[in-house]
């Protein structure tokens, strides 16, 4: 099922998986919308109610997609969602 994701004046259409959507709906109920508020997969993992490999996966179509982007920490990686402009 398509979903359609707008960003300001730019519309594009996405074909997301179902654990992708559900990953990325989690993501913005989080508040995970910039680098100052981004989220580890083991708060995502929770967030989403999947494992951490449907996660991982669904992280990994994400970034393909250009939707959300990937930062390296310390410890571990931080996943925040991008705004197209």
């Amino acid at each position: 099922m398509p979903m359609t994701i707008s960003f300001g004046e730019i519309t594009s259409e996405v074909k997301l998986s179902p654990n992708a959507d559900k990953v990325y709906q989690a993501m913005k109920n989080m508040g995970a919308v910039g680098e100052d508020t981004m989220v580890s997969v083991e708060r995502i993992t929770m967030g989403a109610k999947l494992s951490k490999a449907a996660v991982l996966n669904a992280l990994q179509e994400l970034q393909n997609n250009k939707l959300i982007k990937r930062r390296a920490r310390e410890k571990a990686a931080g996943y925040y969602i991008i705004e197209n402009k």
